[in-house]
């Protein structure tokens, strides 16, 4: 036998309250003492009646309560904020008595000031106001919330809000006493396939006494998950093609100074950090000298994130690395060595610690899809930076004339030398260019992850395995590894857990290797020849 709580009855009376009044409501002195002095059954029904159509500083004043931040002394009431108090029936700052006290709520008086704040935006102008005070109801669903629903329902005229308004108005029947109204709410919310709703049927399930309700609702469950399901695998298909735009990214510049020049860069991933820096320093300008344009603070860091990595890497190669072409393993340790430096370097110049790079506000958010996927907005750009990136990378080597001197400066370079092209100069605009590449690689994880001097070290073994499965030398075979690493990675990590999928995947990759060495496509160039 299901009995009613003092709270329920309460907040019957609450929404009886809401329905029946027709005068205007303005806060007095005497209302706010009595939401705010009392026992929470008194303040509870004094809430009620003070939301029938309330003023301003009705509403401001429960959202004070609620927010902790009322005071009392005697029958006087105060609003205290940021230090200064405030008379909630005038607005007019007063002086608190030494003697004042918090107003405490319990968790059944905060229950009726959530209800009593979404009760006051049911009604409200704005669509998004609507939709979050709905959603607050469906949270906490009860039978004593229907004729509010009801008389919501009647005037909404937005179909979403409808919709959340009908879920809302079954959720609360599913905690009827009566069973034929649990029946036909639980048979009612198989239609709103939604995570919310799968969650509130599962609540419900546990605490149900009646087979019949019980049924019903197993075989909405059912109905619900066999939708979801679908949400669940296209998240992870776009999860991998994420990780994946991001591995190619970081594999791109790879893809020239091991790939076509035979360098083995083990400071790749500290030239992606010095990219994910130089975006940093960017954001701390325009959040200092051009607050107005913070947003396209971004835009401004492609650039200097491409040319600062790529500087860097002209010195490195200029300075260093043309002094060991034709020997790997020297090669290996030195930029071992550099790697090394650079992140001390960065630990001196900006810590240890990492460091905050925020989206603009154009990158928050995402696309919501379907109830139980949403596609981040900051995920997007990367994907179509990195496409473009790619596009960009292939016009450079396919049709430019920087391209034609590096294809033949890989492919045989006497021949090239004996032709007029400056060699040296080649591989100095080579390696700059996949140096830059790393930077924009930088620049993209900044906007997805933590920036702090160990940045490369995440990505660079990820980045080798890509360029070798792919192809050395190959943009295509890049392209499809990423991918298909990235893919893989996460479609496994649904299966088997985060660690068991990496080492999966390596395991892949080795058997891989040993079958077919050259990768996807046919090595090319000078590594080939050696």
């Amino acid at each position: 036998m299901r009995t009613r709580s003092p709270g329920l009855r309460n907040l019957g009376l609450f929404i009886t309250s809401v329905l029946i009044a027709t005068s205007a409501y303005a806060l007095s002195g005497e209302a706010a003492k009595s939401m705010s002095i009392g026992e929470a059954d008194a303040r509870m029904a004094a809430v009620g009646l003070a939301v029938v159509d309330a003023d301003d500083a009705t509403v401001a004043f429960i959202q004070a309560l609620s927010d902790d931040a009322v005071k009392v002394a005697g029958d006087q009431v105060f609003v205290v904020r940021n230090g200064t108090a405030t008379d909630p029936a005038t607005g007019k700052a007063v002086k608190v008595p030494d003697t004042a006290e918090d107003v405490i709520n319990n968790n059944r008086m905060r229950s009726g000031l959530d209800t009593a704040l979404a009760a006051l935006k049911l009604f409200s102008g704005e669509q998004a106001a609507r939709l979050q005070a709905v959603a607050t109801l469906i949270k906490e669903p009860n039978e004593a919330l229907l004729p509010l629903l009801d008389k919501a329902l009647t005037t909404e005229k937005n179909d979403a809000v409808r919709s959340q308004l009908e879920l809302a108005r079954s959720a609360a029947l599913l905690g009827s006493a009566d069973v034929a109204k649990r029946l036909v709410a639980a048979k009612a919310l198989a239609q709103s396939k939604t995570p919310a709703t799968q969650l509130l049927l599962n609540q419900r399930l546990a605490d149900e006494d009646d087979a019949t309700v019980k049924s019903a609702i197993q075989n909405s469950l059912r109905t619900i998950a066999d939708t979801l399901v679908w949400g669940e695998r296209l998240g992870a298909v776009f999860t991998g093609v994420s990780l994946g735009s991001i591995l190619l990214l970081v594999a791109l510049g790879l893809a020239i100074t091991y790939g076509l020049m035979g360098v083995i860069n083990m400071a790749h991933g500290e030239l992606m950090m010095i990219g994910a820096y130089a975006t940093y320093v960017v954001q701390g300008l325009f959040r200092s000298y051009l607050p107005d344009a913070f947003d396209w603070y971004l835009v401004a860091a492609v650039p200097v994130a491409f040319f600062t990595s790529a500087l860097v890497g002209a010195a490195l190669e200029r300075g260093v690395l043309r002094f060991l072409y034709g020997r790997p393993l020297e090669t290996l340790l030195a930029t071992w060595g550099i790697s090394l430096m650079l992140m001390q370097g960065v630990r001196s110049l900006f810590g240890a610690q990492n460091v905050g790079v925020e989206n603009p506000s154009w990158m928050s958010g995402g696309v919501q899809v379907l109830a139980n996927l949403t596609l981040p907005y900051n995920r997007l750009v990367i994907i179509a930076f990195a496409a473009a990136v790619l596009l960009g990378m292939a016009w450079l080597i396919g049709k430019t004339r920087l391209g034609l001197f590096v294809r033949g400066v890989t492919q045989n370079r006497p021949i090239a030398s004996c032709m007029g092209v400056n060699t040296a100069r080649i591989d100095t605009y080579a390696f700059s260019l996949g140096s830059g590449i790393a930077g924009l690689a930088g620049c993209a994880l900044s906007q997805v992850g933590n920036v702090g001097p160990d940045l490369g070290q995440t990505y660079i073994v990820d980045a080798f395995m890509v360029v070798v499965v792919g192809g050395v030398g190959q943009l295509a075979g890049a392209v499809y590894a990423a991918l298909g690493l990235g893919m893989a990675s996460k479609l496994l990590e649904g299966v088997t857990g985060a660690v068991l999928a990496k080492i999966a995947v390596l395991v892949f990759i080795i058997i891989f290797i040993q079958k077919r060495p050259q990768g996807i496509f046919a090595m090319k160039g000078r590594s080939a020849e050696a």
